[in-house]
This record gives C-alpha cells, sequence and structure tokens, in this order.
C-alpha cells in the first residue's frame, strides 16, 4: 500500500474551513449528494464546502487514476468503492493535493472552483451506499454488562460466550436511512411481566442506540474467509449509526431468536464515510481480552480507534440537551475482529455492506449509550431543557448523534447524525 499523503498534519488548504469544522483537509470525507439542479453525485466534503467529483472529473484534474465519469455521476458510492482500496486512496490523496494551499492547478482557476466546489448549505445529502446487507453487533462490554445487570442474575451479566466471539444478528438493510429522515414509531406487540396475553399498539419504550458502523468494500468469494491482518484492506470507512429500538417489544419478541420488529422499523446514518485511511492516526489500543481469544480472533497492532462520541436528545421546540458522552475505544471487540468472525464460516461480504457495532457505552453513567442505560429501565428520567425529562424517546424528539477525534493539533469528525420520532401510523395507533 502506499503512503497516504492526505493524512499529512502540516497540509493546510486553500478553501477556507472554519476552526471548529469537521472537514479540515486532513479528513477529506466521501458522500452522494444532489442540488435542485443537478443529478445525484459523489462528493467530498472540505469545511463548509462539497468538492464535485463528477464536475472534477469532467474538467480533467483525475487523470491516471482509474475512475470514469459514471463512478461519480451516482446515488451511491458502490461504483466508486468497487475500484478497492488502493484506488480510492489514490483518489483522496488527489483530491488533498489539488486542495491543498501550496497547489495553484485548481486555486489559481476561479473559473473551474466555481464548477466544483457547493455550499453544503445548498446540497440535500443522501443515504451514500447502496446497503445490501446489514449486520449489527453486540460488542461493548459495559453495554453487554448493564442490559445483563437489568435482565439477568447480576452475577452473571455476561453470557457464557460473550468474551469468546463478537456475538452480532442480521438487521434489516431495507429500513436503513441518511441523517435528518424521520422515522414512525413502530407498531407491535408488548407484554408486560404480570399480564398473561400480549397487547398490540404502539411501542412506549423507544429507544436510540449510540454506534459506530463500518462499510465494506467487495470481500472475497463465497467460502474464503477475512483475516484479521487482511481486515483493514475490506473496509471503506466509518458512519454514525443509531439503530432505532423499541425496547418494550424486544424484550418480548427477542426470545429465541432475537431481536426482529424491535429494531428493523429504521435506523439512521450520517452522510459523510470517513475513510479508515482518515482514521489511522487516531489508532489506539484495545483492552485486555481475557479469557485469551482462539487464534483467528487474535490481531496484532493497534486496532481500536479513539473517536469522541456525543448524544443529545432536542424535544420538539426547545434546545437540545446532552445525554451521553462516550467513546468507540470502549469497544470490547475490534473492527477486524468482527470480520475475521463475520466470514470465519465462508460468508462473503459486499461493497457497501454495514457492519454496525452495536450499542457503545463506557464505564460510567455518563457514558451510557442508549436510554434503557442512562435512565436505567426508566427508573431514573432525564431533565430536558424544556422542563420535561425523558425515561424513552417521546413523539418529535430528535436524537442527534456526533462523533469527532483530534490528534497532533488535527481534529476530525463524522458531521450529525439526526433523526426524529413521528406518531404511530395505521391500526394500534
Amino acid at each position: 500500500m502506499s503512503v497516504i499523503k492526505a493524512n499529512d498534519p502540516k497540509l493546510r488548504s486553500w478553501v477556507d474551513v472554519p476552526a471548529e469544522s469537521d472537514f479540515p483537509i486532513q479528513n477529506l470525507p466521501f458522500g452522494v449528494f444532489r442540488t435542485e439542479a443537478q443529478l445525484p453525485r459523489v462528493g467530498v466534503a472540505i469545511g463548509d464546502k462539497v468538492l464535485d467529483l463528477k464536475a472534477l472529473h469532467i474538467l480533467g484534474y483525475l487523470e491516471n487514476l482509474p475512475f470514469t465519469l459514471d463512478d461519480f455521476l451516482c446515488d451511491n458510492l458502490n461504483r466508486m468503492m468497487r475500484h478497492g482500496k488502493q484506488a480510492t486512496r489514490d483518489l483522496r490523496n488527489r483530491v488533498s493535493k489539488l486542495l491543498s494551499s501550496d497547489m495553484p492547478d485548481l486555486r489559481d482557476r476561479d473559473h473551474h472552483v466555481r464548477q466544483v466546489l457547493v455550499s453544503q448549505h445548498e446540497v440535500q445529502m443522501l443515504l451514500p451506499v447502496k446497503v445490501g446487507d446489514y449486520t449489527d453487533f453486540y460488542s461493548s462490554m459495559d453495554h453487554a454488562r448493564n442490559v445483563g445487570m437489568m435482565f439477568r442474575d447480576p452475577e452473571k451479566a455476561l453470557l457464557p460466550n460473550w468474551k469468546h466471539l463478537p456475538v452480532g444478528y442480521h438487521g434489516r438493510a431495507s429500513s436503513i436511512v441518511v441523517s435528518g429522515t424521520p422515522v414512525h414509531r413502530p407498531l407491535g406487540q408488548t407484554n408486560a411481566s404480570d399480564d398473561s396475553m400480549p397487547s398490540f399498539g404502539p411501542s412506549r419504550q423507544v429507544d436510540f442506540e449510540l454506534e459506530v458502523a463500518f462499510i465494506t468494500y467487495d470481500g472475497k468469494a463465497l467460502g474464503e474467509r477475512i483475516s484479521t491482518s487482511q481486515a483493514d484492506d475490506f473496509i471503506f470507512g466509518l458512519v454514525l449509526f443509531n439503530d432505532w429500538s423499541a425496547r418494550d417489544i424486544q424484550r418480548w419478541e427477542y426470545v429465541p431468536l432475537g431481536p426482529f420488529l424491535s429494531k428493523n422499523f429504521g435506523s439512521v446514518v450520517s452522510p459523510w464515510v470517513v475513510t479508515l485511511d482518515a482514521l489511522e492516526p487516531f489508532r489506539v489500543s484495545g483492552p485486555l481480552q481475557d479469557p485469551p481469544v482462539l487464534p483467528y480472533l487474535r490481531y496484532d497492532g493497534n486496532k481500536h480507534i479513539n473517536i469522541d462520541l456525543e448524544v443529545a436528545i432536542r424535544p420538539e421546540g426547545a434546545a437540545e440537551t446532552v445525554v451521553s458522552r462516550s467513546n468507540y475505544r470502549h469497544m470490547y471487540w475490534n473492527m477486524n475482529q468482527q470480520l475475521a468472525h463475520h466470514t470465519v464460516n465462508g460468508c462473503n461480504i459486499r461493497c457497501g455492506d454495514i457492519m454496525a457495532s452495536g450499542t457503545i457505552s463506557g464505564p460510567t453513567e455518563g457514558s451510557f449509550g442508549s436510554m434503557l442505560e442512562i435512565a436505567w429501565k426508566g427508573t431514573r428520567p432525564v431533565p430536558m431543557s424544556d422542563g420535561s425529562s425523558r425515561a424513552f424517546i417521546q413523539d418529535n424528539d430528535t436524537v442527534i448523534l456526533r462523533g469527532r477525534t483530534s490528534n497532533s493539533g488535527i481534529q476530525i469528525g463524522f458531521g450529525a447524525c439526526e433523526g426524529m420520532i413521528l406518531p404511530a401510523l395505521g391500526e394500534g395507533a
């Protein structure tokens, strides 16, 4: 693999980048956007602007790279990603060079600049990838322990398999939506512990789940597996991920096969995909895994990533209240282990597949990643800015996820991941 020149902390851009922007030149995340006058196309975020890769390609700035116009004049990143890790790395390096303050090729051609840069305020962001499959893991030990303490013997909070493999389940790809897309409160069956028969109606315990998801390139053929040492080559980038959950529906349905209607009514992703390459400078060591894992789950080097995470709730017409501050480094199982486990049986992954971390909770109350934990099954409601309180998410509440990381004076982020819960629709609502 080539040197990631785009990560140089000394780089500065001729494009103005506000001091608190998530998108300095060291980030350059990829997304898909459209405007009132333009069809969907691939873009790169820089400051508060979007660089139009379709226009950049037409103007000849992407010569000697393997991409065609159709790779960028597209409503998803999949075509571009199918060229593989080296190609997208070279593309990001090229974009970085063109946007660097000491590179005049694009900078000094005002008529070209006007064609390739558009304000983020003028665009509509779309779901970044065509999602073929979605897997949700359960890889935060603090979260798993909290849930186990609530619903099982606190002395046996973790199930016997939890420290031996990254637990996961196959979710529903069709209901993944981009940030800003509202989701209706789900209907379903619930059963209070003292009831003999279930009832039907809107969930009363809609919850968010603070997650980070990675998006894959095409994997290996069916029957082949990806090792922990190979996993980085099959991961394109990361997004913030809110896996909406209905806890009362989940409690009744999950035995014996796990979540179903409680999870598949909607999940929200942030629109900009921060490449794994951009996150390389923010690698950190992971926790001691005890007992030792089986050989196929062992890994070398720093495979966890230091990303500060925040969750806020904004009631309708009110200011937001931050309810959690956590960090992606709290994960027990890292991405490389998740991908290795996912494929160890020969399961094939495809370009655009999403693998979510599961709820990310830290060791303290202020770092829990779901209302189930923050309000501890509804027994500790959280005060909001408007004087109300929340045990779970109410109609017309908006939940906002944010993520940032910094090192060597460079701060990069993901932008916001926002989702609103609307009232239930249909019979029983």
